[in-house]
């Protein structure tokens, strides 16, 4: 265990489901949150190393939490790593200009390769 904890902001459960698997396997504690009222309630609540955060959420827009997260100053420093769907250069400007430590395309890398990219943003 490297006691490296992460929070996954996804809100679909499979994949949310893989890449806590995939994490937890590699030593990380992983918690979970499929939505972003639930997100901004765990991040009240736990102090994180990094955070995945997908963009398309049911209630609040990823870009929106990560404005809040970047706004508190408990969790300002926290990695978060986008890992969306979305892939024009604009979603991922917006999302790098707002604070993301990085901007991942789902369809575009492996669980392994997020998980060396959680790896390598926590300091």
């Amino acid at each position: 265990m490297n006691g490296k904890k992460i929070l996954i902001i996804e809100d679909d459960t499979f994949l949310q489901g893989l890449a806590a698997n995939k994490l937890q396997a590699d030593g990380f504690e992983v918690n979970t949150a499929s939505n972003g009222n639930e997100a901004l309630t765990t991040l009240d609540q736990e102090a994180y190393d990094a955070i995945i955060l997908d963009l398309m959420l049911p209630d609040i827009s990823g870009y929106e939490i990560l404005k809040q997260i970047r706004a508190r100053e408990t969790n300002n420093q926290i990695p978060v790593l986008i890992f969306s769907n979305l892939s024009d250069d604009k979603d991922i400007k917006q999302g790098l200009d707002l604070g993301a430590t990085d901007f991942l395309v789902k369809a575009n890398f492996t669980l392994e390769e997020l998980v060396e990219k959680v790896r390598n943003s926590i300091k």
